[in-house]
C-alpha cells in the first residue's frame, strides 16, 4: 500500500504495493516471514523463522554484532519527543520508516522501503515489519524524491476500504491475532510514500468547446409565417419535453444524493450543495434555531420574531462575493415585507422571474447595515420552504445570475419538490440529533463526577457509550468515602441496553451509595443490593464488583457478583495480576451467599476495574481480552490518565466493540504514619 502526493501540493493518489511482512517476539527473533518478504530479501522462510531479526533485516542501520547475532529486542515504547516517527528498542530510540539498500543474492543489492510498528497485547508478536521495492512505486522516476511516512486512518482515502483488506497481508494469521495487529496498525497509521518531482508543463491555448447546439431555424413560408409542420427535433413540444426530463433527472440525483448520513450538519451541506450549479447559482439554507439546536419540534407558524440562522451557503460566483453580506452561521430575524418572510409564513414557493433595480432597492433597503443590491438585482429568485408535518423548519434562497434562463412555474415545482425532500431528510436528521442529545444528557447525569484525589488514593475513569440503540446503556463506576479515610470502589453492569438498562443502572447505583454510607462488610452490602433487586422485579439484572480501600492498613475488601476480576499492579516490580475472587453470582438471581475477600497492597499500587465491554470481542475467547488488559495495564506511563488511555488505545478500538465500557483505575498510595498524625 502507499500514496504518493506531488511537491506542489497536490491531492494524494492511493495505491497498492507488494508488500512483504515480518514479525519479531519480544526476544527479537522472526515469527512470522510472508512470502513476499522472501522474494524481496531471497530467504525463504524455514531459513528466516527463529533467527535474529536485525540480521535478516538491519533496517534500523545496526548489523550483526562480531558474533553473527543482532541485538536482542526489548520493551518496545513510542519515544516521548516524537511519537509518530520514532520508536524505543532497549533505550535506544530508531525511526520508524525508511528507506535502506541491504545485501541479498543476485547482482543488485535490495533498495527497500520499511515502516516498523510496535506490538502490544497477548501473544509474543512485538514488532511488525512492513517491506516493499522502492521500485515498485509506480510514480517514481529517475531523480525523484521518495519519502517513507505514515497517514491516519482518519484522513486517507478510502480508509475503510483497506482497513477491511489489511488481514489480507497477513496470511497464516487466526483471527484473533490479525484483528489486534491490524487494530494497532490502524492506531499508528497507513504507510504511505511521498514521491516529489518537478515537470516543465507547454502551455498551449484552449479556446473552449461548444457547450450546447443551437437550435435549427425555422423556415418559413412565403409571407413570412412560421411553418410549424417544418419545425424539426428543435421545436417547441419536443423542447417542453426535454425540459421536465431534465428537471425530473436533477430531482432523481438529488434524492440519491441527500440524507446519506443522520448528521444534521452534513444533511444540510447536501441539501444545499445539491442546487449548485446545475439548478441555480446561489444557493442558501436557513433553518429555526430549534432545528439547529436539534430541540424540541417547531411550535406555530414563524413570525416577525423567529430566529433564523443561514447554516449554509453554496454558489459558483467568484470567492468572497457573498462571504461578508450573507455570512455563514449568522442569526437573524427575516423583515416583514420581504419575500423570504412571504415564504416562510404561507409555506408557499415564492418566484420573482427578474428582480428589477427597484424591487431589489426595496427589498435591500428592509435589511439594516448590509446592502444586497450587488447580489440580487438582475437575477432571478426562488425561494422554497422546508417543511416537514406541515410545519416550516426552514427555507431555500436560490438565485441565477443574469444570462442564465430565468426561473419559471416549472422550476417553481421542481424546487418545491426538490424542498420536500429535503425537509423530510432534514426532520429526519432533526429527531436523530434531538435523540442523541437525550441519550448524552440522560447518561452525562446518570455518571457521578469523581474525585479524582480522595484521602490516600489517585482515581481515573474513562466511560466509553456503545453503538446500539442510542448510545445508552447500563455500565457504571462509582466512589464512596467511608468513615476512616477508607474509600469504596464500585463497577457494575446492568444486563441488556437501552434506556431501560440505563434507568436501571441509575437505580442501583443510587442503592450501592445508600447501602455504601452505611458502612456495611462488601458481602453484605451484595446481599442487600441482591435483595432490593428481587423486589424491583424479574429484569434487574446485574454484575457488581465492591471493593474498600483501607489506606492504613493498605488493605482491600472485595465481593464479586457476577463480575469482571480486578487487575492489579504492582508498583514494585512492574508486574501486574488478575485477583483470585469467587465469580459470585448477578445481582438479582438470589439464594446464593457472596464472599469477602482481603488481600494486602503496597502503596503505589494501581488497581484496574472495568466492564466486560473492554475486553469481550465477538469469536474470540475472553481470556485473550483478560491477559490484554493485564498487559497495558502495566505499560509504564506518566499519568493516571495516559495509563487509562494506554488501556482504551490498546482494547476498546479492535474487534468492533459495540457495548459500553467502563473503566476505574486506583493508585493506592496509602496514608503513612506521618499523614495519619496530621
Amino acid at each position: 500500500m502507499g500514496r504518493s502526493t506531488a511537491s506542489a501540493g497536490g491531492a494524494g493518489m492511493c495505491g497498492r504495493l507488494p508488500l512483504g511482512v515480518v514479525i519479531a517476539d519480544r526476544d527479537g527473533l522472526v515469527a512470522h516471514w510472508s512470502s513476499g518478504a522472501g522474494r524481496l530479501l531471497g530467504v525463504e522462510r524455514q531459513e528466516a523463522i527463529g533467527s535474529p531479526l536485525l540480521r535478516r533485516v538491519p533496517v534500523f542501520g545496526h548489523e550483526a554484532g562480531g558474533n553473527g547475532t543482532a541485538p536482542v529486542l526489548g520493551r518496545l515504547t513510542t519515544a516521548a519527543s516524537e511519537p509518530d516517527s520514532w520508536l524505543t528498542v532497549n533505550d535506544v530510540t530508531y525511526p520508524r520508516s525508511g528507506r535502506a539498500r541491504l545485501p541479498r543474492p543476485g547482482p543488485a543489492p535490495a533498495d527497500l522501503l520499511w515502516w516498523a510498528y510496535p506490538l502490544a497485547g497477548p501473544g509474543t508478536d512485538r514488532l511488525l515489519l512492513l517491506l516493499a521495492e522502492a521500485s515498485a512505486a509506480a510514480t517514481a522516476r529517475p531523480g525523484d524524491r521518495i519519502a517513507c511516512g505514515f497517514a491516519r486512518h482518519a484522513t486517507l482515502p478510502e480508509a475503510d476500504v483497506l482497513a477491511r483488506r489489511l488481514p489480507d497481508i497477513l496470511p497464516r494469521m487466526g483471527p484473533a491475532r490479525s484483528a489486534r495487529i491490524v487494530a494497532q496498525v490502524l492506531e499508528w497509521g497507513y504507510p504511505v510514500l511521498e514521491v516529489s518531482h518537478h515537470d516543465r508543463v507547454p502551455i498551449t491555448a484552449d479556446w473552449g468547446v461548444p457547450k450546447h447546439v443551437r437550435r435549427r431555424a425555422r423556415r418559413t413560408r412565403p409571407g413570412g409565417a412560421a411553418s410549424a409542420a417544418a419545425d424539426g427535433p428543435g421545436s417547441g413540444p419536443d423542447l417542453e419535453h426535454a425540459a421536465v426530463r431534465e428537471r425530473l433527472e436533477f430531482l432523481d440525483e438529488v434524492s440519491g444524493r441527500i440524507g446519506s448520513s443522520l448528521d444534521l450538519e452534513v444533511t444540510i451541506r447536501e441539501v444545499t450543495s445539491a442546487a449548485v450549479p446545475r439548478f441555480a447559482d446561489f444557493a442558501g439554507t436557513h433553518l429555526r434555531a430549534q432545528v439547529l439546536a436539534g430541540d424540541t419540534f417547531p411550535d406555530g407558524p414563524p413570525d416577525v420574531t423567529t430566529v433564523w440562522h443561514r447554516v449554509w451557503v453554496e454558489h459558483d460566483d467568484e470567492p468572497g462575493r457573498w462571504d461578508d453580506t450573507v455570512p455563514v452561521g449568522e442569526a437573524l430575524a427575516f423583515p416583514e415585507h420581504t419575500p423570504f418572510f412571504q415564504c416562510m409564513v404561507t409555506g408557499e414557493p415564492v418566484l420573482i422571474p427578474h428582480i428589477s433595480d427597484e424591487l431589489g432597492d426595496r427589498i435591500s433597503a428592509q435589511f439594516e447595515k448590509r446592502d444586497l443590491r450587488p447580489l440580487i438585482n438582475g437575477r432571478s429568485i426562488l425561494i422554497v420552504p422546508l417543511k416537514a408535518r406541515r410545519v416550516v423548519l426552514g427555507f431555500m434562497v436560490l438565485l441565477r445570475r443574469p444570462g442564465r434562463p430565468r426561473f419559471t412555474d416549472m422550476d417553481r415545482a421542481a424546487g418545491a419538490e426538490l424542498a420536500a425532500r429535503a425537509g423530510l431528510v432534514l426532520d429526519n436528521a432533526r429527531m436523530y440529533t434531538y435523540q442523541e442529545n437525550i441519550a448524552e444528557t440522560l447518561q452525562d447525569r446518570m455518571l457521578p463526577r469523581v474525585d479524582p484525589h480522595p484521602p490516600g488514593c489517585d482515581i481515573a475513569t474513562r466511560y466509553l457509550s456503545g453503538t446500539r440503540l442510542g448510545r445508552v446503556g447500563g455500565d457504571w463506576f462509582d466512589t464512596v468515602e467511608l468513615p476512616g479515610s477508607r474509600l469504596a470502589l464500585v463497577v457494575g453492569d446492568v444486563m441488556g441496553h437501552g434506556l431501560q438498562s440505563a434507568v436501571t443502572m441509575g437505580q442501583l447505583r443510587t442503592a450501592v451509595q445508600t447501602l455504601a454510607a452505611l458502612d456495611l462488610p462488601p458481602a453484605q452490602l451484595l446481599r442487600h443490593l441482591d435483595d432490593l433487586a428481587r423486589r424491583l422485579g424479574e429484569q434487574y439484572l446485574a454484575t457488581c464488583l465492591y471493593a474498600v480501600y483501607d489506606p492504613y492498613a493498605s488493605r482491600l475488601h472485595l465481593a464479586n457478583a457476577g463480575h469482571l476480576p480486578p487487575v492489579l499492579v504492582r508498583a514494585a516490580d512492574g508486574g501486574s495480576e488478575l485477583f483470585d475472587l469467587p465469580t459470585g453470582v448477578p445481582i438479582g438471581v438470589g439464594g446464593i451467599p457472596f464472599e469477602t475477600v482481603v488481600r494486602e497492597v503496597a502503596p503505589g499500587d494501581r488497581l484496574v476495574m472495568c466492564t466486560d465491554g473492554l475486553v469481550e470481542v465477538r469469536g474470540q475467547d475472553i481470556g485473550d481480552g483478560l491477559a490484554a488488559l493485564c498487559e497495558s495495564a502495566a505499560h509504564p506511563a506518566a499519568s493516571m490518565d495516559d495509563a487509562c488511555d494506554t488501556i482504551i488505545r490498546t482494547l476498546a478500538s479492535a474487534g468492533g466493540r459495540k457495548d459500553d465500557v467502563a473503566l476505574l483505575m486506583a493508585r493506592l498510595n496509602g496514608i503513612g504514619p506521618a499523614a495519619a498524625g496530621d
